[in-house]
């Protein structure tokens, strides 16, 4: 259902959660009726204290983005990146290093509200392809979403989980190096997407 609705273009990632979660919903209750209404306030309950968490780093995450830009640091970034747009290869690792930093506290949709009109027209500048840029914008800052100490991916899976931080840390933790290894290798071989990218254009 999630993957071929996506396929078919039937509905959005967020859309397909829903689907989903109805779905299940559905064949628990009607089809399979292991899920009684006792089972289904617990459920609901559950999903409801993970919501709240989850909520509760956005809006965290939220005031520190509005702090950020009070404090005027992007104007700030721009001014410390802007000398490094002569080496697009050491810009991007610049990038990497602030992306991943900045993950750390912050969520992804911030992120790029903030960053990205800031950081965007220095990696243009510097003559990196935009949908590159683009690309390891979004993945970069993707891996923040696992990096403690907000990681508010490892927040929700522990909340489903009842897993304790650090148990989800060590369990991460080499794929978060996977990761790492795959954005320098992206950055030393930027044709790994830019010459894909000119097949489709």
């Amino acid at each position: 259902i999630i993957v071929g609705g996506l396929r078919g273009g039937l509905f959005t990632p967020t859309e397909a959660a829903v689907v989903a979660a109805v779905y299940a919903l559905a064949v628990s209750t009607l089809l399979y009726r292991e899920l009684t209404w006792a089972g289904l306030v617990e459920v609901l309950t559950r999903a409801s204290r993970t919501t709240a968490s989850v909520m509760f780093l956005c809006a965290a995450a939220t005031v520190s983005a509005y702090m950020i830009t009070l404090a005027q640091l992007p104007d700030e970034i721009a001014a410390m990146l802007g000398p490094l747009a002569q080496d697009p290869k050491l810009l991007m690792v610049a990038i990497m290093l602030l992306m991943i930093a900045v993950g750390m506290v912050l969520d992804l949709t911030p992120t790029i509200l903030i960053l990205g009109p800031v950081l965007a027209p220095i990696a243009i500048k510097a003559g990196i392809d935009p949908v590159y840029f683009g690309v390891m914008f979004v993945l970069i800052g993707s891996i923040g979403l696992i990096t403690p100490p907000v990681g508010t991916v490892l927040n929700v899976v522990g909340g489903i989980g009842r897993l304790r931080m650090e148990t989800l840390v060590r369990g991460v933790m080499p794929f978060f190096l996977v990761y790492l290894m795959i954005v320098g290798l992206l950055i030393a071989v930027p044709s790994i997407i830019t010459v894909p990218l000119a097949w489709l254009r």
